[in-house]
């Protein structure tokens, strides 16, 4: 399609249409200058809250309310969006019950933070199917300097159900359908086709789902791309697919929705969705952007490496599909040739017996990774490892497996002794690097503690 010199979108309830919007240009930034200005930065990289608004996303024949963190989208992201800040709660003059809750409980302070958390809050509230009070954690992706938390908790378990009126019924409808866009320096293709042709005529573009990792890149670091390609509107990239073979989950969809979507997920996925970042990045991230980013701290790798997950990927001269264990060739660096995107990520069933995820950090939720690790053994009938997966972030240049531990464990007897000889293994050939986050000997000792760690909980 040709490109044109505006995007339109809703916004508080009304229709918005912008002018030649700029990539460089955040929503934070655009909704502030009209005067909204409920919605603050604070960190400019996703880890606050005090950004927070609220983008109507499809919930099955309806839609839901989803906490996203302004910062981190483009304005040209907002293109097909409905988008509601924290002004239009109490548009009519009345407050919605999150608001009222919050000033009753003394949830609010200085009051810098707390917009962020009533859209939080508010989103929580109106949660399809949800049952009895209001999860405090939804709130994991604010922070707050002043209240200790407490009120704030207290607040979140004071609500009941969502009272009837227009915010109730506006989850009745769908959600806007996103339409392909063309900017001068943006574009959302809707076909897997149209983008792999965008690509081709804009080879140095950028490409982003979620923007979690872009949007930091471009606030922080004041990186600027010639031209940016959005994947959020492509429908095959965001599918779901489970069969008795394999499940197959599209680069595209945000994990908030794999998260809902799939019921079949091993356990281990229940403490690995918590561990990601927080509600407002997960409503956006996606499994292909955290691999496409090839961080060596990002904390889906271990646990597909463990998995032997596949990753499929796509470009002009057709697709292919690559082996977790080999996607990753260097320090940010992958086996995506140029002009290849990933669509897919795959694993295939059965899954591990035993399988473990294990997150070290300087606080268990919304950080990044000192190290992430993840294992898993399956035993035959005499209780020998038949197979072994040690999977490691933020002990090298690239998430790792460490298949020389795997081996030593092959073979053997699933036992003290045997956990010995995997870390001698890992202590001789694990060299990780010392930064802010922990020395290299302290990421040394803590892979090697985890393993037994696994043990303990995987020999029953």
């Amino acid at each position: 399609m040709a490109a044109v010199p505006h995007i339109d979108f809703v916004l508080n309830g009304r229709p918005v249409r912008v002018a030649a919007p700029s990539t460089g240009v955040t929503l934070l930034d655009f909704v502030r200058e009209r005067g909204l200005t409920g919605a603050k930065e604070g960190c400019a990289e996703g880890e606050c809250g005090a950004c927070a608004l609220i983008l109507v996303a499809p919930e099955g024949a309806g839609s839901a309310y989803r906490v996203a963190n302004s910062c981190l989208l483009s304005l040209p992201q907002a293109a097909g969006h409905e988008v509601y800040t924290v002004e239009a709660l109490a548009g009519t003059g009345e407050l919605t019950p999150a608001q009222e809750a919050m000033a009753a409980a003394g949830g609010s302070q200085c009051g810098y933070c707390t917009p962020g958390f009533v859209m939080s809050l508010f989103a929580e509230h109106y949660r399809p199917g949800r049952i009895g009070p209001c999860d405090p954690m939804a709130m994991g992706g604010n922070l707050c300097r002043c209240t200790g938390y407490r009120p704030i908790r207290d607040a979140a378990l004071s609500l009941g159900p969502a009272p009837p009126g227009p915010w109730l019924e506006r989850l009745s409808q769908p959600a806007p359908r996103l339409e392909a866009v063309r900017l001068p320096g943006f574009s959302r293709p809707t076909t897997l086709d149209e983008c792999l042709t965008l690509m081709a005529t804009q080879p140095d573009a950028a490409i982003v789902a979620g923007g979690s990792d872009l949007g930091v890149e471009s606030n922080l670091k004041g990186t600027r791309w010639s031209h940016v390609i959005s994947l959020e509107g492509i429908g095959e990239l965001r599918e779901l697919a489970e069969d008795g073979a394999s499940v197959r989950i599209g680069a595209a969809l945000p994990l908030a929705d794999l998260e809902r979507q799939w019921t079949g997920a091993p356990a281990v996925f229940a403490g690995w969705f918590e561990l990601f970042a927080s509600p407002p990045i997960r409503n956006r991230a996606t499994l292909g952007g955290n691999l496409t980013t090839a961080s060596p701290i990002g904390d889906s790798a271990p646990l597909l490496l463990a998995l032997d997950a596949e990753v499929h990927v796509a470009g002009r001269d057709g697709r292919r599909t690559i082996p977790i264990a080999s996607f990753f060739t260097g320090y940010r660096r992958t086996a995506l040739e140029r002009g290849e995107i990933v669509t897919a990520v795959e694993i295939r069933k059965p899954y591990a017996k035993q399988l473990r995820f294990y997150k070290v950090a300087k606080r268990r939720l919304d950080d990044i990774s000192t190290v992430a690790a993840a294992m898993a053994v399956d035993r035959d009938a005499d209780g020998r490892v038949r197979r072994a997966r040690f999977a490691f972030g933020g002990v090298a240049a690239t998430p790792v497996r460490m298949v020389e531990a795997e081996e030593a464990a092959a073979g053997q007897p699933w036992t003290a002794a045997t956990v010995e000889r995997v870390q001698r293994v890992l202590e001789r050939t694990l060299a990780p690097i010392s930064d802010a986050r922990g020395s290299a000997d302290y990421r040394r000792h803590v892979a090697c503690s985890l393993v037994e760690k696994f043990f303990e909980e995987s020999r029953a």
